[in-house]
């Protein structure tokens, strides 16, 4: 009998490679892009990526307008369960570190267009002063610890800002007053499977705090959540 070898599961895995490429490059062109256009940037041939438009159309990853191609609909309910997931998994972990910190504790996210955005946040109980952090806030990924966070658990790109290198090197981030005058925040990024982060998790507070003291149990929690997920 002959051996078929492993022709087939890499033919699967360069289909499946195939397609989630064009998925990332229409991430990055939200306005969306011709076959034309997503066939020079892939670098795949034209019948290949009209093959894989057609599959990913059908499961309504893409959406089509005319010639041109964008991310469908079902983009957004797949994100909107991942969503869910993460807050559910880190709702006893933030309430902890909130509590411990005795600071506003927050889960942000990247949005596709280098926008961080906070899905959830929660208050110290006992507080009677904290910084009221609400979710659906964005601001530039590059801005903001939170934001900062994510990106240090990331590949470094070309032209990042040099607190984002810096942060790399210790594994959280730290800003004072970027996003907020007064604001002072603390934030580690969110890392499951050695993938490249995609959330963090971080506190702020109104005046600067001792990041010695606050950046172990903001680290844990990041762990923490990794692992629930």
């Amino acid at each position: 009998m002959v051996d078929p070898g492993p022709a087939l599961p890499q033919a699967g895995s360069k289909t499946i490679h195939a397609g989630l490429r064009l998925l990332e490059i229409l991430r990055d062109h939200p306005d969306g892009l011709t076959i034309t256009e997503l066939v020079r940037v892939a670098g795949l041939h034209r019948n290949a990526v009209s093959r894989h438009l057609t599959a990913l159309g059908s499961h309504r990853l893409i959406a089509r307008t005319g010639t041109t191609y964008a991310l469908g609909l079902g983009i957004v309910e797949l994100n909107a369960a991942v969503q869910h997931r993460l807050r559910g998994a880190a709702a006893a972990e933030l309430q902890v570190l909130a509590d411990t910190c005795q600071a506003t504790a927050f889960i942000t996210v990247l949005d596709a267009d280098d926008q961080a955005v906070v899905l959830t946040a929660l208050e110290p109980r006992g507080s009677n002063i904290h910084v009221a952090y609400r979710a659906g806030n964005r601001h530039p990924a590059d801005h903001g610890a939170s934001g900062i966070a994510i990106l240090l658990g990331r590949p470094p790109r070309p032209g990042e800002r040099a607190v984002i290198g810096q942060a790399r090197s210790i594994g959280y981030s730290v800003t004072t007053g970027e996003l907020q005058n007064g604001a002072w925040g603390l934030a580690a990024p969110i890392i499951t499977r050695g993938r490249p982060a995609e959330a963090s998790v971080g506190v702020v507070t109104i005046g600067q705090r001792d990041e010695t003291i606050i950046a172990p149990p903001v680290l844990a929690t990041a762990s923490k959540i990794a692992l629930l997920l």
